[in-house]
């Protein structure tokens, strides 16, 4: 039993069932309110300088923060939704609601600890809702999404362009920024890093046994025993046999009739 396996047998029946869908209904609402006005989105972001000073509940809050529009406005964020509820919930279906929310749970934790390293710059979700899309990634490398709901393209490309992305923003990014990317993949690789090492493992193992079968079939079958001729050099020559000779001698059709018969070790001590 894995120590996973153990915390869920524990904590289990704690687990929340649609957490993504919960988040979600929450931005929803948290949104609304900003576009009538009621709500300003300053106060729900993480600022651990702010948390310091008695605003706790921004360590939760930032979680409800809604997908910025962007340069395609609503629409984007709409489909942002759309992705994260369509890949949270198939995470959630093949893990189980605990190990989900305990993904989720230990993205958030890196998240705002990572965030007090740099107390005064605000911290968002946005490297979480991407580690979800990162592990739907892994877990279904071959599944095509339609982008923006009109090109279809499979989502592990769009998974290592995610990376690339990460991998430059990390170097050219300020510090507050490389933490967060720290923080996502540090999530990413507690629930994934054991099995990608012994992916590796194997393919390394599988390599290694190939080279040997392509190694065993280079060598030759036949080998003459007197002038070292073989099936490979001449593949012209019918090797044959010696019945008289201890062991499996072979010989090319110069030497078959024409050597000296090689005998045992006992036969030549007795002799």
């Amino acid at each position: 039993m894995t120590f996973l396996d153990k915390l869920e047998r524990t904590f289990g029946r704690y687990a929340v069932s649609n957490l993504s869908l919960y988040i979600i209904i929450g931005q929803v609402f948290v949104l609304l309110g900003f576009l009538a006005g009621r709500i300003n989105l300053g106060a729900f972001l993480l600022v651990p300088a702010l948390v310091l000073q008695g605003e706790w509940w921004r360590m939760f809050s930032f979680l409800l923060m809604p997908p910025p529009p962007g340069m395609f406005g609503y629409i984007f964020v709409a489909f942002a939704w759309y992705i994260f509820y369509l890949m949270g919930n198939a995470l959630e279906g093949s893990w189980g609601a605990f190990r989900y929310n305990l993904f989720l749970l230990l993205g958030a934790t890196l998240t705002v600890a990572a965030a007090f390293v740099t107390p005064g710059y605000a911290a968002t979700n946005a490297f979480i809702a991407g580690s979800v899309f990162l592990a739907f990634a892994y877990l279904n490398p071959d599944f095509e999404l339609s982008l923006f709901f009109i090109l279809p393209i499979k989502i592990k490309w769009l998974a290592l362009l995610t990376w690339v992305l990460y991998a430059v923003s990390f170097i050219r990014g300020d510090l507050p920024t490389r933490l967060q990317i720290l923080a996502a993949a540090g999530n990413f690789a507690l629930f994934f890093g054991r099995d990608i090492w012994l992916s590796i493992r194997h393919r390394k193992r599988v390599k290694v046994r190939q080279a040997e079968r392509a190694a065993q079939a280079e060598e030759p079958r036949h080998v003459c025993h007197v002038c070292g001729k073989t099936d490979r050099t001449h593949p012209d020559l019918d090797f044959r046999y010696c019945s008289k000779c201890a062991g499996d001698q072979c010989y090319c059709p110069d030497h078959i009739q024409n050597h000296a018969h090689v005998v045992a070790a006992h036969d030549a001590k007795t002799g």
